[in-house]
């Protein structure tokens, strides 16, 4: 059984509850770990040592478009280093261990902030593979960045220094999977 899946059992047609069903009545189905999710069944968190080294690895195998988590933890906050933006003005702390999935200019996950859901990215052509590093692409949320980086990701297409949205040209953005409340600002400004 996939790690990202828990047995669970199905209803049985004319039953009045749960409480009916004999043990060879049961028939099992998994269910993915996003609708009750429990992310030690998706991912590892390394912790290494220094600022900023963390980092997260898939512990299951997607394809692209895939739903990988649902997000269902985060609370409001002021924008820091650690938020996801969700709206013009609205950021979130995601409370989990989602906030160790870094930046990549070639992301394997995509955080679509107005779903509440974090897929697999659709220009990953061969999906998602246990072991594979779990990145997203942050101006596909953030419109500006609080601590603008350096970009480490090591990929050709690597666009060195990340900011927001706001400060990359268009032509690259429209390379990437974008949130809805990125395109609008974009509109708004002009830009797009």
């Amino acid at each position: 059984m996939s790690p990202s899946a828990v047995t669970s059992v199905a209803p049985q047609a004319n039953q009045q509850d749960a409480t009916s069903l004999s043990s060879k009545s049961q028939s099992h189905f998994t269910i993915p770990a996003w609708v009750q999710p429990d992310l030690t069944r998706l991912l590892r968190v390394e912790h290494n040592p220094g600022a900023y080294t963390s980092r997260s690895i898939s512990l299951v195998s997607l394809p692209p478009g895939a739903v990988f988590a649902r997000i269902t933890t985060a609370t409001p906050s002021t924008p820091a280093y650690s938020t996801v933006q969700i709206g013009r003005d609205s950021h979130v702390e995601l409370n989990s261990d989602l906030l160790y999935v870094n930046h990549s200019c070639r992301p394997s996950l995509e955080y679509d902030m107005e779903k509440w859901e974090v897929r697999v990215s659709r220009k990953l052509e061969e999906g998602l593979k246990a072991g594979d590093e779990l990145t997203f692409f942050y101006p596909s949320t953030e419109w500006e960045i609080t601590q603008k980086f350096e970009c480490n990701c090591g990929e050709k297409e690597c666009l060195g220094k990340i900011g927001g949205a706001k400060e990359m040209d268009l032509d690259i953005l429209k390379r990437y999977w974008l949130n809805e409340h990125t395109v609008r600002m974009l509109k708004e400004e002009g830009k797009w």
